[in-house]
């Protein structure tokens, strides 16, 4: 089937063959012909990245009264960045109907921008629920020519809390209006909302319910909890070519690891809900114009992401949900591309994944993380193959060749080639240099002592050795450890978050189970103990204490002198120890 056999009007078949579409997508190709022929409601279930916006908004487009400017269609979606892009793709089918008016509706710009525009009539239009409420509330829509309502990733729109914004979007819509429901799950929320506002509506499946694209390879990486940014580093510098959206639970987790990203020398960036409209719309711009190779997004911010080129989805945190999975991974796989989701979990969070294989009906492939050895490999190879295919034009070094060739003479063929490598990939192969294989470090974590011999607290304080200590150095002992899935660098981003002043230099540290030891200069060891015993900070739910490790003493050091201030030799004598 071509677009040419479906009975659109020559505007609308010019334009989509001026986008490059000739063959319409499976769910397109049972939808427009559909809604060309019948004014019955419709339910269609599609995975992302089907085309869906062309399914319902070409029939739009088509049977759009162009000489009435009131509001004849409604187009509701979970998110700005979704409202923004199918308004965008409807423009694009219509610009050469240039009678046709959309308008995207959504929250985080001022409303009284929006207003006026309405007001001069409008078309289509195409909002997010609590934006279109609002104006629905303050009497400014005139909904009273509508012919069509579609409700967007409806499964998702209710997730979000917006069932009490649809309903009172729904109560203004004419009786007589179409609803069109799409939707890539059926849970039972949608089911709820079908039947209270739909009347005996007809159903399209493309493919089967609760599934995902077939273009989508599942897979998964189990870790250590300790290791999930490693494991992130590693899996994005083994896919030199990633294109890429890395999914977080939290806010601050995504802008956390697009932080520590960006530090890290990778072209990344965070998209969630506290950024301003503006500084969304600068990042999706970056990353549409490839100028960001990663985009570290929580699953809301996400949602209007329609980019046919993304090879691979992180889960960086899993879901708890199957429908988030869906939506997640849908953003790959998409225009007949292929694409990879991958899961990183740990021990503890086999059973989520369990749970999404279930409803999916597929089992994910598990992948051994890569070896340090291997990365570099992969790279190298990759800088030799990108030399070997670029195109030399000798004109650009015209004069300059003879002077580099005279000045590298004395360099052998293995040299250059050795030193070339060096320079552009000296950070990576100096970070993997010594990096232990996180696949085959000990299940430390896992291995629990008898409950006759397990001591806690200020028992186990009191019974640790402190072992030697570094030059000038002196032992504390907080009250985290693994469990709180503490790590060498979050315990260094806390101590120099909480305290004060310049950076900390700790010494060696021992992370255990429920604790944590660690070496900090003899001089601001007191410093540390008071500034938490007065300043109450927490970590991951627990209220932190610090205190001295055992009976630690500072190791002798030819700079020491023994009347500077420090826990032994300060007029006040050393803060309690406490027990935990």
């Amino acid at each position: 089937m071509k677009f040419s056999t479906l009975n659109l009007c020559p505007e609308l078949l010019t334009s989509i063959e001026k986008l490059g579409f000739e063959t319409p997508t499976p769910v397109q190709q049972e939808v427009i012909p559909f809604l060309l022929e019948n004014t019955t409601d419709l339910i269609a279930l599609a995975q992302t990245g089907t085309g869906k916006t062309g399914a319902f908004g070409l029939p739009i487009l088509e049977q759009i009264d162009k000489d009435n400017p009131k509001t004849q269609a409604l187009i509701l979606c979970p998110t700005r960045e979704l409202c923004i892009q199918i308004a965008q793709d409807l423009k694009c089918f219509s610009n050469r109907i240039p009678a046709i008016k959309v308008l995207p509706v959504y929250g985080g710009t001022d409303i009284r921008t929006q207003l006026p525009e309405l007001a001069r009539g409008v078309q289509i239009v195409v909002a997010t629920p609590g934006r279109m409420l609002d104006i629905l509330q303050r009497r400014k829509a005139d909904f009273s020519a509508i012919k069509r309502v579609v409700l967007d990733e409806a499964d998702e729109m209710l997730n979000m809390g917006f069932e009490e914004d649809l309903k009172g979007i729904l109560s203004n819509v004419p009786a007589n209006a179409q609803t069109l429901l799409f939707s890539a799950t059926m849970p039972q929320e949608v089911a709820r909302i079908a039947d209270n506002y739909m009347k005996t509506p007809h159903e399209i499946t493309i493919g089967s319910r609760n599934a995902t694209t077939d273009l989508v390879n599942h897979e998964f990486m189990m870790i250590h909890a300790k290791d999930r940014y490693r494991a992130l580093r590693r899996l994005v510098d083994i896919n030199v070519n990633i294109y890429g959206i890395i999914f977080c639970r939290t806010k601050v987790e995504t802008q956390l690891v697009a932080d520590r990203l960006s530090k890290d020398g990778y072209a990344a960036e965070a998209l969630h809900g506290d950024l301003l409209q503006e500084e969304r719309d600068m990042v999706m711009k970056k990353f549409r114009d490839h100028r960001l190779q990663l985009l570290v997004a929580t699953d809301v911010a996400a949602r209007g992401i329609d980019i046919n080129e993304i090879t691979h989805i992180i889960h960086y945190a899993i879901p708890d949900e199957f429908n988030t999975y869906a939506h997640r991974s849908g953003r790959t796989g998409r225009a007949g591309k292929t694409g990879t989701s991958i899961v990183i979990i740990h021990m503890r969070e086999h059973f989520k994944l369990e749970r999404i294989e279930k409803t999916l009906g597929k089992k994910f492939k598990q992948k051994a993380l890569p070896l340090g050895s291997e990365i570099c490999h992969t790279r190298l190879l990759d800088l030799a193959e990108r030399i070997r295919d670029h195109e030399v034009n000798p004109e650009l070094l015209e004069n300059n060749f003879e002077l580099m060739s005279s000045v590298l003479n004395e360099l052998s063929k293995e040299e250059i080639i050795q030193r070339f490598a060096l320079m552009e990939q000296h950070k990576m192969l100096q970070y993997y240099k010594d990096m232990p294989d996180l696949s085959t470090e000990p299940e430390k974590s896992r291995t629990k002592p008898t409950p006759s011999v397990r001591k806690f607290g200020k028992d186990m304080r009191a019974d640790h050795v402190p072992r030697q200590m570094t030059l000038g150095m002196i032992e504390l002992v907080i009250n985290i450890g693994k469990l709180n899935e503490l790590t060498p660098l979050k315990l260094k981003e806390l101590l120099n978050d909480s305290v004060p002043g310049r950076p900390i230099e700790l010494g060696r540290i021992n992370i255990v189970e429920k604790q944590s030891y660690f070496e900090v200069p003899y001089a601001e060891s007191n410093d540390i103990i008071n500034h938490f015993s007065k300043n109450p900070t927490s970590f991951a739910g627990r209220q932190l204490n610090i205190v001295l490790a055992g009976n630690a003493k500072p190791a002798a050091s030819p700079s020491h002198n023994p009347k500077r201030k420090g826990p032994y030799n300060n007029k006040k004598r050393p803060p309690k120890r406490k027990s935990y």
